[in-house]
């Protein structure tokens, strides 16, 4: 099972994003992220057995993140894999600290894998025929969140659909 732990948008913010792709799409090309697959990956995990991803989804169940928000407002690319994102100016200490003590409980698990690099974003393009972004306009969206979510990647030839199989739990909920 391919896993991934994130945050998930609200169906507003998702279509602010959709909004974006199709500004960023008619500049660079490439192909959309379709809106219900963009996300905030706190903590890419990869394949697991269905016996361990029991266990994780058990241990998400358990868990409790502060409520925060995150400020949106510039545009960025990956040159390797071609991808054209939208994140924030300013460091985000209150994701790069979630994203940390997630990892740590990971690693204490047996799941490796922890970039070298964290850069909070939301994949808008793949495979970009331009990463320019320096036409695209200003924006800024406000995302607040308060829990995240184990999520199943399946990937076929119709493209990738993410299943929420347990999420943290909320202070606001």
């Amino acid at each position: 099972m391919r896993l991934f732990l994130a945050l998930l948008p609200a169906p507003e913010l998702c279509k602010r994003f959709g909004r974006l792709a199709g500004i960023a799409h008619a500049r660079c090309g490439g192909r959309r992220i379709p809106e219900p697959n963009m996300h905030l990956t706190l903590a890419f995990i990869g394949e697991l057995e269905r016996a361990r991803a029991v266990k994780l989804a058990a241990w998400v169940q358990r868990l409790s993140i502060e409520p925060g928000h995150w400020r949106l407002d510039s545009w960025g690319s990956f040159r390797g894999p071609r991808i054209v994102w939208v994140g924030g100016q300013r460091p985000e200490p209150e994701l790069t600290h979630l994203h940390q003590i997630l990892w740590n409980a990971l690693e204490s698990r047996g799941i490796h894998g922890r970039p070298a690099d964290y850069v909070p974003h939301v994949t808008l393009l793949r495979g970009a025929d331009s990463l320019d972004t320096t036409p695209l306009p200003e924006f800024e969206l406000e995302w607040h969140y308060h829990r995240l979510e184990l999520v199943h990647s399946i990937t076929d030839d119709q493209g990738a659909r993410y299943t929420t199989l347990a999420h943290s739990n909320s202070t606001i909920d």
